[in-house]
């Protein structure tokens, strides 16, 4: 009898041992490891006009983002992301090197041009950097850096149809450093607001702030996205304001439209209000899933020199994409025509209109 009680009574410990340590286990679980991808682009473009200037050094004839280069082979951007998320909180970390690195975060560094920049070099890489905390599954705070909710066109090569980027991309807001909310409302509605340092900027010494705002919905099915975008200063001796939609429409499996206008007003202290404009179209037809292609029709009206560029301009883009596996090949032809005699011609007269062609690679993992 003694026996049998000895035997139950080890039993009963190894038992309470077996539970003690699933129960321990469950307390101490690890959390998920972090995801890492990333992405490469590649590109050579040729300005048609091939002019020089009075030094014999090429004319790009180029007024858009990272693709300023004539008659030569070069490397757009390498960029690595890692992620993690453990219960509530999460992190994104994404750098990017390269020249269109470089040219997205030009306020850091040297400017991107050697002409600028606040000295802070380890910040040039930095495209995103943010932690976000899900208060409950419909409200999110993020603070850090985060590409621009404004626009159509995104920084990473391998996300767009087009290699070559609009005016409205280039002379819009490229990132933004904060904090924001994320509100979802219900259904397919949903609500950012935040407030930023000055755009761009990922340190500043400026007491001014960006409000910024976007308001997204969509059809039940998903096949007509819209997203109101809002970025407007306050504090300082400069008024600035922008007004932004995307539309994003599937009209068969085969074919879809993609809408992005923009509106620009701007009140300098004693200056005279200035406003601005750009609409884009982007047409891509998808035949089969190793080969779709985009044209991109683009006008940019900015006469008054709200954004920058200081004169219209007009953009047609063609991009045939052929697609192996996560590698895409993109031969792009594109003209572009200004108001003004913006571009310069093989004989280094004026002139109003340029050709270009451009072969890039985009990878992605």
């Amino acid at each position: 009898m003694i026996k049998k009680i000895a035997v139950f009574i080890s039993f009963l410990s190894v038992c309470s041992f077996s539970f003690g340590q699933t129960d321990s286990s469950k307390a101490v679980a690890a959390p998920p490891p972090p995801t890492f991808t990333g992405s490469l682009d590649v590109y050579y473009r040729y300005n048609f006009a091939n002019a020089k200037d009075a030094e014999g050094k090429p004319i790009t004839n180029n007024y858009t983002s990272f693709t300023n280069s004539q008659n030569s082979f070069e490397i757009g951007m390498a960029s690595l992301q890692a992620a993690h998320s453990f219960g509530k909180a999460s992190v994104f970390a994404d750098l990017g090197f390269g020249r269109r690195a470089q040219e997205f975060n030009y306020p850091d560094g040297d400017g991107g041009s050697g002409t600028g920049g606040n000295n802070y070099f380890s910040l040039a890489s930095v495209k995103q950097a943010f932690v976000s905390y899900a208060v409950t599954d419909k409200f999110k705070l993020t603070m850090g850096k985060w590409a621009t909710h404004v626009g159509y066109e995104l920084a990473d090569a391998y996300l767009n149809s087009n290699y070559s980027m609009d005016y409205m991309f280039s002379y819009g807001p490229f990132s933004h450093t904060g904090i924001k909310a994320d509100i979802g409302l219900g259904g397919t509605n949903a609500l950012m607001i935040g407030v930023a340092n000055t755009t761009d900027n990922s340190t500043t010494l400026s007491s001014r702030k960006y409000a910024i705002a976007q308001f997204s919905t969509a059809t039940k099915n998903s096949k007509l996205k819209a997203y109101f975008n809002y970025v407007g200063s306050y504090g300082g001796s400069m008024s600035s304001t922008q007004l932004d939609l995307v539309l994003m429409g599937t009209v068969t499996d085969k074919f879809s439209i993609g809408y992005n206008g923009t509106v620009k007003m701007v009140d300098p202290e004693g200056g005279d209000n200035a406003s601005s404009w750009g609409s884009a179209v982007y047409l891509t037809a998808s035949p089969s899933s190793n080969f779709a292609i985009t044209l991109r029709g683009e006008y940019f009206g900015d006469e008054k020199d709200a954004f920058g560029l200081g004169t219209n301009v007009f953009d047609l883009t063609l991009s045939p994409n052929f697609k192996i596996g996560n590698l895409t090949i993109i031969p792009e032809l594109r003209m572009d025509s200004g108001k003004d005699d913006l571009f310069t011609d093989h004989d280094g007269n004026a002139t109003k209109s340029t050709f270009t062609g451009i072969l890039a690679a985009t990878y992605h993992f």
